[in-house]
């Protein structure tokens, strides 16, 4: 390998050894690898030509792939043959691994999940195609001035991108608006304007590079990239509108859509990149199979949550007015082909867009979406749905302004319907998708998600790996359930005290990264409390906050008590316009600048928010956690997979009855986890039943105290009102159920205090952790979805 990486370095990189620097080499590294993955990546490719194999079209508009290199290394078993030959030139491998930027193409849970999946799908054989966006800034990257997020544009492409390859024969015309014309037995569209999608490849290796499978992005361009006549009349900037107007659609993940101008772009951005991924699969079947009729039989099409729901649409349009299909067999096609995963009951999240909007943007798909409709609505009258039930049922919400609904399109349009959780699944079936789930009684169904263990475990954690290896052998790597092995060592003194010392070493590494960053010296002996996802109310990171607040007021009043030292860890982005999720980002930088100063707390607490969370900085988060914090306010975390990151890792769960945490819970074993706060269904009868937070605060005197003095400026002397309106939520309607979780959550941190005491205890309940949650392994995850919905094992 020596040799060839020299010799990729001259000839490709051109760079002569003695004078290449490190970005030299790691680019020659990730080149030279490139070689041996594409013999791979031809072979799977072959392979499932030659055998007419049916394949999977995921369709997202977020993959956080991460970091490449370390990943495919590990999955081809060349890591120790690539670091020998780096060594022998001075360099170490985890350094060059540092430079390699992480992909800003996605944001958080959904992404990551998408990543998983399709490392998964390459790990078991099964032939498949990611298609997305290639976002050149992606969401953003946050930086924390004066505590206050502040969003900069993502250069992850500013030095190119050597994993990627350019397909220049898969380009598809992507059209907007125009008119729908009757010519002859046909209707077609016209687009009043077009722009070029380009597909954009990258590899995804599986495990022990069984199969390689392809993430395919789409980049846009416009037809013509300058207007000649308009620029040499000296409209410089108009005769380059059209280039703007193309590079708009994959400059930016999620645009903000509080504006009519950042709706019609978050419109655009998902028609795009779903119309050419449709194409491109209508296109591959056609050209290698000929009959579109047998389109269900080789292709299944996964949405992954509701952004891609216009597939529906575009698909029909594609066999009815591309393919000459009658409406009815080209229904029957689509229901059979395509299948919808849902993330979310939150009505916010279930894409719906303004039906004039949606017209002039796509005209012919709002013919289509109409007669869909007529179509379901018959099914529902002749079903017995009354009135009420139709208006539910509809594709068209016709309360207030009229909107047509995208998740209502994905249910109908599917044959299968999974949620991510068995509460989650539950939740929809009474909830958001109660109507449709009484007119389609067996379309639901539920697929809990899963982690790939080889990210999250095998590469972020050598360590613990290693030491698993010793004790249970290497079955685990490949079968993640095998780690239940571990179990009969649970109360093993000397295996805890190993399992331990890798956990102190990923807690030293990152309080070195939070000193070398931030300035913050962090004791690794303390109890490390790590909250790290998506900043929004529901997954109630202010909670955590008046909690720590209210420890704060404890440890000062209180010193005479034996307080076990805790560390808590923030990190997370906000949505840009979500002003409430980036002023508890600022509360969290205010808490923790007052906190970290004070000496009366000595080394007994101290709060750190770091910024920019990502792949690369999840690596570094997972393994050194020993608590993590799952504390969404119960029935509105579909799912979650941080939580079975840090089990995975070994940190104890404090956290509510949502999402996988219930599922956790009965794997790991009720002692092994600590539960508080209200269950879904008490949520939903407070909120129905007159819940009056006011009274709960004052009854509470450490949540009286905690909350008074957020609301009253101590922690923004500055700004005394800075957070008089975000407390003041709480007293009024508290709809996160803060207040009424907050004593049952203190109770719970107390005794997690009293657990972290018990040295043995803790680490027994550490290892079973680890031992339990290979259930969660997206392999599995994986597994069921081919067997049960794509018909592909």
């Amino acid at each position: 390998m020596d040799k060839h990486i020299v010799r990729v370095l001259r000839q490709r990189v051109g760079k002569d050894e003695r004078a290449a620097k490190q970005h030299d080499w790691y680019t020659a590294s990730i080149l030279a690898l490139r070689d041996e993955v594409i013999e791979k990546w031809i072979d799977s490719t072959r392979r499932t030509y030659d055998s007419r194999g049916k394949r999977v079209y995921y369709l997202s508009m977020e993959f956080l792939i991460g970091r490449l290199l370390r990943d495919a290394l590990s999955n081809m078993g060349m890591t120790r043959e690539f670091e020998a030959a780096l060594k022998a030139h001075g360099l170490d491998l985890a350094a060059l691994e540092e430079l390699e930027p992480d992909a800003a193409l996605g944001n958080g849970g959904l992404g990551r999940l998408a990543a998983c999946f399709m490392e998964s799908l390459a790990t078991l054989d099964i032939p498949a195609y990611g298609y997305g966006i290639r976002y050149v800034n992606g969401m953003f990257r946050q930086r924390i001035d004066d505590g206050w997020q502040v969003e900069l544009p993502e250069t992850w492409l500013a030095h190119g991108n050597p994993w990627e390859f350019e397909r220049l024969e898969s380009t598809y015309r992507i059209g907007f608006g125009g008119e729908v014309v009757a010519e002859g037995d046909g209707v077609f569209w016209h687009p009043a304007e077009q722009v070029e999608a380009t597909a954009i490849d990258t590899p995804v290796v599986g495990w022990r590079g069984k199969r390689v499978n392809t993430l395919r992005l789409w980049t846009a361009s416009p037809l013509d990239p300058i207007k000649l006549d308009a620029f040499n009349a000296g409209d410089h900037f108009g005769a380059l509108a059209e280039q703007v107007r193309a590079d708009s659609l994959v400059r930016v993940l999620y645009p903000a859509d509080s504006s009519p101008a950042g709706q019609e772009l978050r419109l655009r951005q998902e028609y795009f990149f779903t119309a050419a991924s449709i194409q491109d699969i209508v296109r591959r079947h056609v050209q290698y199979l000929g009959d579109i009729r047998t389109l269900p039989d080789q292709a299944a099409i996964q949405l992954n949550d509701t952004h891609p729901s216009v597939a529906v649409a575009e698909l029909m349009r594609l066999l009815v007015d591309e393919n000459g299909l009658e409406f009815n067999e080209a229904w029957d096609i689509c229901r059979r082909t395509v299948s919808y995963t849902n993330h979310t009951l939150l009505p916010e999240a279930l894409e719906s867009w303004p039906l004039p909007l949606f017209e002039r943007l796509l005209p012919r798909h709002m013919q289509i979406i109409y007669a869909i409709n007529s179509r379901v609505l018959r099914e529902a009258r002749k079903a017995g749905c009354s009135d009420a039930e139709i208006a539910a049922i509809s594709l068209i919400d016709e309360n207030g302004e009229r909107r047509v609904r995208m998740a209502n399109l994905a249910f109908v349009g599917a044959h299968s319907v999974n949620g991510v959780a068995a509460l989650h699944t539950e939740l929809m079936k009474k909830t958001v998708f109660a109507d449709l789930h009484k007119l389609y009684p067996d379309r639901i169904n539920n697929k809990t998600n899963g982690v790939t263990p080889r990210r999250w475990l095998q590469q972020c954690n050598p360590g613990l790996t290693q030491v698993i290896r010793d004790a249970i052998g290497d079955a685990f790597l490949d079968d993640a359930e095998k780690l239940a092995d571990l179990n009969a060592h649970a109360a093993d003194r000397q295996f805890g005290e190993r399992v331990w010392a890798v956990k102190r070493a990923n807690k030293v590494a990152l309080s070195d990264y939070i000193k070398k960053t931030m300035g913050l010296r962090l004791d690794p002996d303390a109890l490390f409390d790590v909250q790290i996802k998506r900043i929004h109310e529901y997954k109630r990171q202010l909670l955590n906050l008046i909690e720590t607040v209210a420890l704060y007021d404890q440890i000062r009043s209180h010193p005479e008590r034996d307080w076990v030292p805790r560390v808590k860890i923030f990190a997370g982005k906000a949505a840009p316009s979500y002003h409430n999720a980036k002023l508890v980002i600022k509360l969290a930088n205010d808490i923790a600048r007052r906190v970290n100063a004070d000496p009366s707390v000595g080394g007994l607490l101290k709060v750190v928010f770091i910024p920019n969370y990502n792949v690369s900085l999840g690596e570094r988060i997972f393994p050194a956690a020993d608590l993590s914090e799952q504390i969404s306010t119960a029935g509105m975390e579909a799912s979650g997979t941080g939580n079975m990151k840090f089990a995975l890792n070994g940190a104890l769960t404090v956290g509510t009855l949502d999402g996988a945490n219930v599922e956790i819970k009965d794997h790991v074993g009720d002692d092994n986890i600590v539960i508080f706060g209200l269950t879904a269904d008490e949520v939903a009868a407070k909120r129905a039943g007159g819940y009056n937070p006011r009274e709960v605060i004052e009854g509470s005197r450490e949540l009286s105290q905690a909350l008074t003095a957020i609301a009253s400026g101590v922690f923004s002397p500055d700004e005394p009102d800075r957070y008089k309106d975000l407390i003041g939520g709480i007293y009024d309607h508290d709809w996160f159920m803060c207040a009424a979780d907050f004593d049952s959550y203190v109770a719970a941190q107390r005794s997690i205090d009293a657990r972290w005491e018990d040295v043995a205890g803790w680490r027994a309940a550490t290892i079973r952790n680890i031992a339990n949650v290979g259930w969660f392994s997206s392999d599995r995850t994986i597994s069921e979805y081919a067997k049960d919905i794509w018909k592909v094992l």
